[in-house]
């Protein structure tokens, strides 16, 4: 069925932006833990999106699945989460998208979606890099003249769950989009990162990670 006929048999999806969909399997419906795997989410993932507005589920007795447009819908949904989009921001795109009347336009809408984003990263990662200096140079300024290592992070040892969790850090995800993208709760991503934070001796995330770089444990850039 083309898209076209599918807007015309179910209005709720509009058109959608072409993106790789990670399932191409035979059956016509989904599971909820099958729809976890495709996406390598969890089911409260799915649940939250459900609760937001951004996916539904079709109903088959007692079991919840999820059709063809469901899937493509959540491919969308997956790749703004990749880049951190703000659900707020995904909320505003799926309405517009619900709403366009043509393909031309639901990538239209995508395009400038991604644009502003972009542009959002682009600005965090300028204020990050910014702060990241001053840490440094704070850091550097205290130092005990002759100390091989200022930071005392030269002998810090990191797990490999922790050097993961800081890499993350590093990009400039918060504990939320951690936990997310570690398969964890909240609370969990909370003390890991609080433990890397007191291995290194620092006083928040920031710092820990200007010391993690000063150390060579992670790259600057």
């Amino acid at each position: 069925m083309s898209q076209d006929s599918r807007k015309h048999a179910d209005d709720t999806f509009g058109f959608l932006p072409q993106l790789p969909v990670p399932y191409h399997g035979q059956d016509d419906r989904l599971a909820i833990a099958e729809m976890a795997e495709v996406f390598g989410v969890t089911h409260r993932t799915l649940h939250f999106y459900e609760e937001k507005g951004l996916l539904t589920a079709a109903r088959m007795g007692p079991m919840r699945v999820y059709g063809e447009d469901h899937v493509r819908r959540m491919a969308v949904i997956n790749a703004c989460r990749e880049i951190d989009m703000p659900i707020a921001a995904i909320q505003e795109l799926m309405a517009g998208l619900d709403r366009a009347e043509s393909q031309a336009r639901a990538d239209e809408l995508f395009d400038a979606a991604l644009q502003a984003r972009r542009r959002e990263l682009a600005a965090q990662q300028s204020i990050l890099r910014r702060q990241m200096q001053k840490i440094a140079e704070l850091l550097e300024a205290r130092s005990v003249e002759g100390e091989d290592d200022p930071t005392g992070a030269e002998n810090v040892h990191l797990s490999p769950i922790e050097s993961n969790c800081l890499g993350f850090m590093a990009v400039g995800y918060p504990a939320s989009r951690i936990a997310e993208l570690m398969d964890m709760d909240l609370t969990a991503a909370l003390t890991l990162e609080s433990g890397i934070i007191r291995k290194f001796g620092a006083h928040n995330r920031f710092q820990a990670v200007a010391k993690a770089v000063l150390a060579g444990l992670i790259a600057s850039e």
